[in-house]
């Protein structure tokens, strides 16, 4: 793939991260990204086949770093405390994304990407609390890794690290582990 190619393609995706952020997927026209790129809507089908494949690309490479560290932390078994805080970067890193799921449930579920995000949690709350936890235990999970991404659209203004430091440590209270 040639470097304009590509270029164009990286511009195009963070243009249309940003309008579906401010306006939402359905309302963003492609003929609107198009001409904030600068170029014609036939042009930017050549970089996308199709809106949906232009939401994918927006958001896959949150699900993509999620499935690795997910499946990372399966076979490494870390720490609570340390799963926490793989846990909030990977939110962090891709928190415009995080951002427009939240926003756009509706239309992203629509294409099947939301339900991963649950099965991550699921895997996860196995690694904090078993793989067969009491009502308490899995309640506990689910505070935890929901508050901790929470936090990163909450208080999308604190310092990365005051914040990381802040949701570990509560996240890991919800647990009842000792930060």
């Amino acid at each position: 793939m040639s470097r304009v190619k590509s270029d164009t393609k990286a511009r195009a995706q963070a243009i249309a991260r940003e309008l579906f952020l401010k306006q939402g997927v359905q309302r963003t026209s492609l003929q609107e990204i198009a001409d904030r790129l600068g170029i014609t809507k036939p042009a930017l089908y050549y970089h996308f086949s199709s809106r949906e494949d232009l939401v994918r690309s927006v958001v896959l490479p949150l699900f993509d770093d999620g499935e690795e560290f997910v499946a990372e932390a399966e076979r490494t078994g870390p720490a609570p405390r340390a799963l926490l805080e793989g846990y909030f970067d990977l939110h962090h890193r891709h928190r415009e994304v995080v951002a427009l799921i939240v926003h756009e449930l509706t239309s992203l579920n629509e294409l099947g990407l939301v339900d991963r995000v649950f099965v991550w949690r699921e895997r996860l709350g196995a690694l904090l609390v078993g793989p067969e936890p009491s009502l308490a235990d899995a309640a506990k999970a689910t505070v935890a890794l929901g508050g901790l991404a929470d936090c990163v659209l909450i208080f999308p203004n604190a310092p990365r690290d005051e914040l990381r430091a802040a949701g570990v440590a509560a996240a890991c209270a919800a647990l009842g582990v000792s930060p």
